[in-house]
């Protein structure tokens, strides 16, 4: 018993969400992409995991991705965007102003498209170099089959191989979508962005999150932010609830076992930095990244990196609720969930 403390006392730890309630304070709910250093930062941490990880060859392949995303990020050009009057319809139904599976694309998808193949020829491995070549001759209309295929979750006719190219550069066309919106009618005085119904999926593209993260914000820390796979917007969600169905009832949280050092090995992951939060009410799980424990986390990369973990919640039958465009699994016939990746293990 803690010195000072009566027989009967109960001690209430009071969540992040809380805190910053008490100190008067508002969470601040969403979290924009910022294209100047977005891929940039993903293609430096995807370097830094690769250095001790089975993936290290996979890992490089998706740093020089990111990077050439980096580079072509600033040559999309203005594009058609929502009017008022679309923003303020989609807000009234509670729905995101530009829903991945419904907002008419634009051609400059393509061409961001043929920019990031053109920046990775020359250091891809020769095993990727026929894909590569492949999509530099890619017809329109497959292209497009292609991303509806990304943007709805279907993977009858993806192109695997071609699959985590035509995401990288769908992700530079949302990221900017999202920013130049955002950029039009914050300057008239209404915000693009706000809360929708489902809480579930991204606010702006409405596509589901590549994984959880930790961060401090308003000088409160541990508090808890979904990653959106596709715009790369973050959207803030308390820590007692399940990002699948919402429940708080049955969660729990698994991590790798580390060994000696500070990392987890196999992986360059700091010890305690990487969990999955599972869900016995829906038997889906998300994992979640701590910046307190490693502030040099970033979702996406730390997300394939820690494929590992994936596998050993997966064996339990737990489904995962988000969804890695870097690196997407093909669904069986039978409708049992899709094999993951090997990650090197004997």
């Amino acid at each position: 018993m803690a010195a000072g403390l009566p027989a009967q006392a109960t001690i209430k730890v009071m969540s992040p969400e809380e805190i910053a309630a008490r100190a008067g304070g508002e969470v601040q709910h969403l979290r924009l992409p910022d294209g100047a250093t977005l891929f940039a930062e993903r293609a430096l941490r995807l370097r830094q995991l690769a250095a001790s990880h089975a993936m290290r060859d996979y890992l490089i392949f998706m740093a020089d991705l990111a990077q050439a995303q980096h580079l072509v990020l600033p040559t999309v050009p203005t594009l058609p965007l929502p009017t008022g009057a679309q923003i303020a319809g989609a807000r009234a139904l509670g729905r995101p102003p530009l829903p991945a599976a419904d907002w008419p694309r634009d051609p400059a998808w393509h061409a961001a498209l043929r920019s990031i193949v053109t920046e990775l020829l020359p250091r891809a491995p020769e095993g990727a170099q026929p894909a590569l070549r492949a999509l530099l001759k890619a017809e329109p209309d497959w292209l497009e089959r292609q991303a509806d295929c990304l943007l709805t979750g279907v993977t009858l006719g993806l192109d695997m191989a071609a699959a985590p190219l035509v995401a990288a550069a769908l992700q530079c066309y949302w990221v900017a979508l999202v920013q130049q919106t955002q950029a039009r009618h914050g300057a008239e005085g209404m915000p693009a962005f706000l809360r929708i119904e489902d809480e579930t999926v991204c606010p702006c593209c409405g596509s589901r999150p590549t994984a959880s993260v930790t961060r401090e914000v308003g000088g409160v820390a541990g508090q808890r932010y979904l990653h959106c796979s596709l715009c790369a917007t973050e959207w803030h969600m308390v820590r007692i609830q399940c990002p699948h169905c919402l429940s708080g009832r049955s969660l729990a949280y698994q991590q790798l076992q580390a060994g000696e050092g500070h990392e987890l090995p196999g992986t360059g992951a700091s010890i305690g930095a990487v969990q999955a939060e599972t869900c016995d009410d829906c038997g889906h799980y998300l994992k979640i990244f701590h910046t307190d424990r490693d502030p040099f986390v970033e979702p996406a990369a730390d997300d394939l990196a820690s494929v590992t973990l994936d596998l050993l919640v997966s064996d339990t039958g737990m489904r995962r609720h988000g969804v890695n465009l870097m690196l997407l699994f093909g669904e069986p016939d039978d409708g049992s969930p899709p094999p993951l990746p090997d990650d090197g293990r004997p």
